[in-house]
């Protein structure tokens, strides 16, 4: 019995730095401004702080995502968290195709992250960066991406348990 268990996060630097910068553009701009929005009202004074609140807040969420996927004897297992708070399961005997291939995050999904293509026959996508990924077929027509960092060992996986798709 082969398992394959895969947890992936945002952390790549150009995300981090992005979101670095803008606390920092923010935090400068309001901080310049503090002595006129000190005369304010407390709405204002939110109001002003909501820049800051935001980009913390997109922070903190970047921060908390993770893309899990494990695929073992039961079926292929997925969770976009914090978005899903419990794994996804699609079975073995609801796929008809599954398979490692290359894509375009930009233009079949419109960027990474937990996606729906804009054509319909693309399906859903589950990733956070790279090229590579779990491509799901099923039964009823639908179809699921699932980014990976570790193409090999997902193929090895995949080659064990093909003999249970049907």
């Amino acid at each position: 019995m082969k398992i394959f268990i895969e947890e992936q996060k945002f952390n790549q630097p150009f995300v981090l730095i992005g979101l670095s910068v803008a606390f920092i553009v923010v935090s400068i701009t309001t901080f310049q401004n503090w002595e006129a929005i000190n005369q304010e009202s407390l709405s204002s004074k939110i109001g002003s702080l909501s820049g800051i609140i935001i980009v913390l807040f997109v922070a903190l969420l970047f921060i908390f995502l993770k893309l899990k996927t494990r695929i073992d004897e039961m079926g292929i297992h997925y969770q976009f968290y914090p978005f899903q708070f419990n794994y996804k399961t699609i079975p073995w005997n609801l796929i008809s195709k599954c398979y490692v291939r290359k894509y375009d995050a930009i233009s079949e999904y419109g960027g990474w992250g937990m996606k729906f293509s804009f054509f319909k026959k693309r399906g859903k996508c589950y990733t956070t960066k790279g090229d590579i990924g779990l491509q799901l077929e099923l039964k009823n027509g639908k179809k699921i991406l699932i980014g990976t960092q570790l193409k090999e060992e997902l193929q090895r996986t995949l080659d064990n348990y093909q003999y249970k798709i049907i």
